[in-house]
């Protein structure tokens, strides 16, 4: 993608807070702000009651693709005609941007593909942050073969926020379950969560800050190995005296090497550079990229337990359920009821213009929004969606609301 010129206004676009992961979990992750979820369901609490898809429990979580069905869904996928004249019929008066792959795979029934610009790239934006858990996944599985033994470590380590946050505007949910206050706001340096808990933070509330926390420590797992997590000031010495060139190099495979045995090749999905400022000062970046098809198959990769290994897709995928707010694609009343698996990302840049004020998703040069999916309705339905989108001026985030709603009529048979 293009970088900003001269005079030109460049903003990332922080996320409205949601939440993912389901509700009776706690006690296995210690991610203190779904136990506040689970209060308000209870009647404990007052507070928004989720939506009757985000009501599942962890062992309701299954992946969907496991043994030889998953062995028969091979890339590339050919369309199912009737599916495809279906999805075409979506886009003769919208941008030309639009770029789209949609996949069912319900239980009993054949699977169905259909595409449209599958393979164009665009900026990832936060979408990207799933590449970032796969790496932390894969760096846990070579550091910690015992699954449980993972879970432990990611519950029991915890991190202060320091330098690497700086400058993010998101807002994670904070909450206290010994004294039931909650705040919705900013990270703020002095912060101490577990790294399930900035996992949780970079996935459903897409902090920037928090995916630059989660990236750092799976570099400190590949660098210290048997030693970590090192102390503070090992920690500071390592990437201060390491060089430049070898602290990229190390970044960009740790995140990039577990979507290749996916099946995903470079040209359709690498992730280049850090996700705050200071954290890009620390460790330099390159290009970042994806394309629709690239999304798809990491989807489908989840779903058989290839992204690292079971226990890492099924955490990621539980990772990416939504049980709070949507937002955007997942937004759609028509989803209410489904169970949402959900990742966005977003990118708007401004440059002054007559008779145009720069709004949140209305960029004038560029208004880039990602948004994948895996929707799985009560009556056995389940689907993906990847779609991707650079429609200047127009809130894309309500676009893709409505292509939302579009797709599911189109995908629900």
């Amino acid at each position: 993608m293009k970088t900003c010129r001269l005079f030109m206004l460049c903003l990332l676009i922080p996320v409205t807070s949601m939440s993912a992961y389901p509700i009776d979990g706690y006690t296995r992750t210690g991610i203190r702000r779904i136990e506040r979820l689970r209060l308000i369901i209870a009647g404990e609490l007052q507070g928004p009651r989720p939506s009757e898809g985000a009501l599942k429990h962890m062992d309701q979580i299954r992946l969907n693709l496991k043994g030889s069905r998953g062995d028969s869904l091979r890339f590339p996928l050919i369309p199912d005609p009737v599916l495809q004249q279906s999805l075409d019929a979506l886009f003769p008066d919208r941008h030309e941007s639009y770029s789209v792959a949609v996949l069912e795979l319900t239980p009993g029934k054949p699977f169905r593909y259909a595409g449209r610009q599958e393979n164009r790239s665009f900026s990832p934006g936060s979408v990207g942050k799933l590449a970032v858990a796969a790496g932390l996944f894969e760096e846990l599985r070579r550091l910690v073969p015992d699954p449980e033994k993972r879970r432990a470590l990611l519950m029991n380590r915890r991190i202060v926020a320091d330098q690497w946050i700086r400058y993010d505007d998101h807002v994670v949910p904070v909450f206290d379950p010994e004294t039931k206050n909650y705040k919705s706001r900013k990270l703020q340096e002095g912060d101490v969560f577990s790294l399930y808990e900035w996992l949780d933070h970079m996935l459903s509330a897409s902090a920037n800050a928090a995916a630059s926390i989660v990236w750092k420590e799976a570099i400190l797992m590949r660098a210290f190995g048997e030693r970590y997590p090192p102390h503070y000031e090992e920690e500071v010495q390592f990437f201060k005296t390491t060089p430049k060139g070898i602290l990229q190099e190390m970044a960009v495979g740790i995140v990039n090497d577990p979507l290749r045995p996916a099946g995903i090749g470079q040209e359709e999905w690498q992730l280049g550079s850090f996700f705050t400022r200071r954290g890009k000062e620390i460790v330099p970046g390159t290009g970042s990229w994806a394309c629709p098809t690239g999304l798809l198959k990491f989807l489908t990769a989840l779903e058989r337990g290839k992204i690292v290994d079971d226990w890492s897709s099924l955490e990621i995928k539980r990772l990416m359920y939504m049980t709070a707010r949507r937002i955007r694609y997942a937004a759609s009343p028509r989803l209410n009821n489904a169970a949402v698996y959900f990742k966005s990302g977003s990118l708007y840049k401004c440059t002054p213009e007559p008779d145009f004020v720069c709004k949140k998703y209305m960029g004038n040069v560029e208004n880039v929004m990602n948004s994948v999916a895996i929707v799985e309705h009560p009556d056995g339905t389940v689907y993906f969606t990847a779609l991707m989108s650079n429609v200047l001026k127009k809130n894309s985030a309500v676009e893709h609301q409505s292509l939302a709603t579009f797709i599911d009529k189109i995908m629900v048979r």
